[in-house]
């Protein structure tokens, strides 16, 4: 099978003004590096693949359907990659598009020259993978984890990068704290973002995983979970205001009994280690309010 030359409609006309090509300029604003060119057409063979590439699985069906594509139209939108030698390029964008034009057997490809460093290269291949709409949560999460630790980046720099809210990245970096197994429930696509959201609010690894383990098991909704959230923190307070109420002295819980007999109702009784403290009555509505008052005053 001879190997085609597939650069894509209107693209070829392009390049071939591409060595009366100006001198290079800056990029827009917001952009890394500088073009060191414009588009050339390079021999895949002379092209490696990024090693900075965060996104390592590839889904061979896909693959093979843009090679298809690309052996029928050609490739509409350059690879971009950047200069490593006299005839050397390393792949910076456009990891799927070099994998398929191999896989369709081409010989050359279009490609965006730039100037980067490492850390440049890493970035820029990161900001690509999370512009991705076919990443789960945790791939965005993971990429913007590396944006901030390797790249150094600031939050608020991140957010101008990616064009996203700071809370909206905040809100990724928090399902990395969640347990493992939560994790690969949503790179699974077993809940989602907003599941993984309400989970988050849970401080107890073991109630997360009872509530997650009940949510996959019944299909339970957004809502639904958020309300399971709520009650397991309700019954967490009602513990911790147990455990505390049982640490009283044997003086004070006997006064709280009274208090209870007299007034016929519920009551909390709270101390500070200095001595102080605090007493809770409960009532019902205004009547048993007014109920409440008179007894108090008899």
């Amino acid at each position: 099978m001879a190997k085609r030359q597939a650069l894509g409609r209107g693209l070829s006309a392009l390049l071939d003004n591409a060595a009366n090509a100006p001198e290079p300029k800056p990029v827009e604003r917001g952009s890394i590096g500088n073009v060191a060119g414009s588009i050339a057409v390079l021999r895949i063979a002379q092209i490696e693949a990024n090693p900075y590439q965060p996104r390592n699985k590839f889904n061979a069906e896909a693959l093979d359907e843009l090679a298809a594509s690309i052996a029928e139209l050609g490739i509409i939108q350059p690879v971009t990659v950047r200069k490593i030698g006299a005839s050397k390029y390393q792949l910076i964008s456009g990891e799927r598009r070099f994998r398929a034009s191999q896989i369709a057997e081409l010989n050359e490809i279009p490609a965006y020259v730039r100037e980067a460093n490492d850390q440049e290269m890493l970035e820029m291949a990161l900001v690509e993978n999370i512009q991705r709409e076919n990443l789960d949560a945790i791939e965005v999460a993971i990429s913007y984890q590396r944006l901030l630790e390797e790249c150094n980046l600031t939050q608020e720099a991140l957010s101008e990068r990616v064009g996203k809210k700071r809370a909206t990245i905040s809100n990724y970096l928090r399902l990395l704290k969640l347990p493992a197994n939560i994790q690969v429930g949503i790179i699974e696509k077993k809940i989602s973002m907003g599941h993984a959201r309400a989970l988050i609010t849970v401080e107890n690894p073991d109630v997360q995983k009872r509530i997650f383990d009940q949510v996959v098991q019944n299909g339970l909704s957004v809502r639904q979970t958020e309300e399971m959230v709520r009650e397991a923190a309700s019954s967490s307070k009602n513990v911790k205001k147990a455990t505390k109420n049982d640490a009283l002295s044997f003086e004070m819980q006997k006064l709280r009994a009274d208090l209870r007999l007299r007034l016929k109702r519920s009551v909390d009784l709270r101390t500070k280690d200095d001595g102080s403290g605090k007493v809770e009555i409960r009532f019902e509505n205004e009547d048993d309010l007014r109920d409440l008052i008179e007894k108090l005053n008899s």
